[in-house]
């Protein structure tokens, strides 16, 4: 075995990690395609019907997929991070957040995340001219890790980023280890070797240096998980109902092809003469304009009944049904059904969505969180690991509602910021409301009066005198 075979050699690593992200690359591309669509699992039809009623197939999808992710992840808004104990929001974090323009990644993070069960953020250093760390989204199909055996999916062993240059039409990779960062690239997939595996060597970009040091000492490469389990990770949010949706396509198939040959009643005719007095063929034209007649005394007409669509109606909603109970999406969503709906049953028929988002930003947060970390160590700031994501509340209340809310919370003491918060306001949005408050409290002459008697000392108490 060569050298550069050896287990836990940077070859190997590259080797290992890309079979592993060649899995998580099927498995997010299955779950991707219901999620756009375009399910890979077509209706099943029998084989001498499949070129005849191709058209139908085209047809039978309702795609209820997308819904179920998006209806989560819409919910899902990062507006801060606290440090510490700090109860306020970090502002130098969230400026870095911000220059990172992770107030739109986050979203494509997280949803990715919750297609594909994982999604990736790489905090790199600050370019040359730049003041703050880079931070990117990475896609579940060009990047993953590895854990440390026995740490629970805490302590990062390696990272892969795979990328393909369609200029060169070569595979770039670049191998993210604790005490070194690796570049290599191979041929692309269709020039490897017999084996079926690309063969990667070493890179060297022009004008740089590689192995070059890891100076942060741990794998920057962050995965981002949906709802993980302790030893397989994250996981989709339609992992368990895509044969839902599965069913709910061949329902769709078989409406449509009754619809085609089943729907109009047929028409039948008894003892109706074949030939007419010439000796022709006799032939029914059948139209509003026109009616069948026949000198034959035992001649009968009729039609059969229509085939009824309402079963296959029916079928579809108790499916989505189940769509709606596992995935915890308001019923109202997928069917598009609602009547005479208060505001409280409306509250109670989302109140299991709302649940799930909570549970699933605890999750994503963690990511979010080790990733802010990383990067304030990058820009110097103090490492720490008491960092907590602020999530916007996921449940949707009207204006009035929340307004009522906030000022009941404020007669019994709740700060003014945690009122702010919890309205929804952002960083920034707190800290100029904060600044803005300061300046009225500082004009108001009341204000002043009370703030210059504080700063006065108090008058000696009066000595008694001497003899009393």
């Amino acid at each position: 075995m060569a050298p550069s075979d050896q287990p836990l050699s940077p070859l190997w690593w590259v080797k290992r990690l890309y079979a592993q992200l060649k899995v998580q690359r099927e498995t997010f591309e299955l779950y991707d395609g219901y999620y756009c669509g375009k399910p890979a699992r077509l209706p099943w039809l029998a084989e001498q019907a499949r070129d005849e009623f191709s058209r139908l197939l085209a047809l039978s999808n309702s795609n209820y997929m997308g819904l179920v992710v998006d209806a989560m992840v819409e919910r899902q808004i990062v507006e801060g991070f606290r440090i510490g104990k700090n109860l306020a929001g970090d502002m130098p974090t969230w400026d870095i957040w911000q220059a990172n323009d992770l107030d739109a990644s986050s979203d494509q993070v997280l949803l990715e995340a919750a297609i594909g069960g994982c999604s990736f953020l790489l905090v790199a250093p600050p370019e040359d001219d730049g003041d703050y760390p880079l931070i990117y989204a990475e896609h579940p199909t060009q990047a993953t890790v590895e854990y440390e055996p026995g740490s629970g999916r805490r302590v990062r062993a390696a990272g892969l980023k795979v990328w393909q240059d369609d200029w060169t039409q070569q595979l770039m990779a670049t191998l993210y280890l604790p005490d070194a960062i690796y570049k290599f690239q191979a041929p692309a997939p269709k020039y490897a070797t017999a084996a079926g595996e690309p063969a990667w060597k070493p890179r060297q970009p022009a004008g740089e240096t590689w192995p070059a040091p890891n100076p942060l000492g741990e794998v920057p490469l962050v995965e981002v998980a949906n709802n993980p389990r302790m030893l397989t990770g994250g996981i989709s949010e339609l992992a368990d109902v895509i044969s839902i949706q599965d069913r709910v396509n061949k329902t769709l198939a078989d409406r449509l092809m009754t619809q085609d040959f089943g729907a109009f009643p047929q028409k039948w005719a008894k003892g109706f003469p074949e030939f007419d007095a010439d000796g022709n063929p006799n032939r029914i034209d059948v139209g509003r304009d026109r009616m069948v007649t026949s000198d034959a005394a035992e001649t009968q007409f009729g039609q059969w009944d229509a085939a009824p669509l309402d079963p296959y109606s029916a079928a579809k909603r108790e499916d989505v049904k189940d769509i709606a109970s596992r995935t915890r999406t308001p019923a109202q969503y997928l069917l598009g059904e609602m009547s005479n709906v208060n505001g409280e049953t409306l509250k109670a028929s989302e109140s299991g969505l709302v649940s799930k988002v909570r549970q699933r930003n605890r999750t994503a947060g963690e990511g979010f969180e080790d990733a802010m970390r990383l990067a304030r160590i990058v820009n110097g700031m103090p490492d720490s690991r008491q960092i907590e994501t602020k999530w916007r509340n996921p449940e949707f209340r009207t204006e009035g509602e929340l307004v009522d809310s906030l000022v009941k919370m404020a007669t019994i003491g709740v700060p003014e910021e945690a009122l702010w918060e919890r309205w929804g306001a952002s960083e920034i949005e707190i800290a100029r409301w904060k600044q803005m408050a300061e300046q009225k409290a500082a004009s108001d002459p009341l204000v002043a009066l009370v703030q210059q008697g504080a700063q006065q000392p108090p008058a000696p108490a009066p000595v008694p005198p001497v003899g009393q």
